[in-house]
């Protein structure tokens, strides 16, 4: 007999700020090396992602700035660092085609959002372009636009 499948949501979480300051043209998802502190704060949720990015560094990439808080009940034998420099695992396929956007393209790579995926922790990350303080402008309008004929349809 299958065990019944746990329906709820995998998202730990989700880097707003990303969709507001680039265009995301691709998404990759990744494998993240962490320790085992670490795992226990994200199940807690003590994870920052705003001001994080991910760079190409001799073939490998790695997630830098991304804060995560150690709980206060970690051993007293381990010294957490809180925002060192995190491997992530892509297929060197993905890898070489970040590095071709990076490099020739001027793209960014930036961290989207991390959740759970089969008991391990993935992080999606995308390939964008900045934004221009006109075109968030426009985002927002368009928005607000889309908020606004909804409230006007659902009233009919």
């Amino acid at each position: 007999m299958k065990k019944p499948s746990k329906k709820g949501n995998n998202n730990i979480i989700v880097n707003k700020k990303a969709t507001h300051d680039y265009f995301i043209s691709t998404r990759y998802e990744a494998g993240l090396v962490l320790e085992g502190w670490e795992v226990k704060s994200l199940r807690a949720g003590r994870i920052q992602l705003k001001e994080s990015y991910v760079f190409v560094k001799a073939g490998e990439v790695w997630l830098f700035g991304a804060h995560i808080s150690p709980l206060l009940s970690a051993s007293s034998h381990i010294h957490p660092d809180p925002t060192r420099t995190r491997k992530l695992l892509l297929h060197p396929k993905e890898i070489s085609q970040l590095i071709g956007a990076v490099e020739r393209k001027g793209f960014t790579l930036v961290p989207l959002s991390m959740y759970w995926k089969h008991k391990r922790v993935k992080i999606e990350i995308g390939l964008g372009k900045g934004k221009k303080l006109y075109d968030k402008r426009a985002t927002e309008k368009e928005r607000d636009w889309n908020r606004e004929k909804h409230r006007v349809l659902k009233n009919r």
